[in-house]
């Protein structure tokens, strides 16, 4: 292999240092608690308002209070 520039080597050096630091702070970024919550929070709401799953969630309701009518009268 041939010898390389010290002043060469240097620069790639904090090429791959910077890199590196851009790579971890994008990781940081992605594992960041409360950023997680956020993407699940969006991803959760985006499902519920679809109108099939907002149709669905309602019927749920509807049974669940006439059951809980009927349990309470029949007490």
């Amino acid at each position: 292999m041939p010898d390389r520039d010290p002043e060469e080597i240097r620069k790639d050096i904090d090429q791959a240092r910077d890199r590196l630091a851009a790579t971890v702070d994008t990781l940081a970024e992605r594992a960041n608690p409360s950023r997680i919550a956020d993407d699940v929070k969006t991803r959760v709401i985006a499902i519920v308002t679809k109108p099939a799953v907002a149709a669905s969630l309602a019927g749920i309701g509807v049974v669940t209070v006439v059951l809980l009518v009927r349990r309470a009268r029949n007490r």
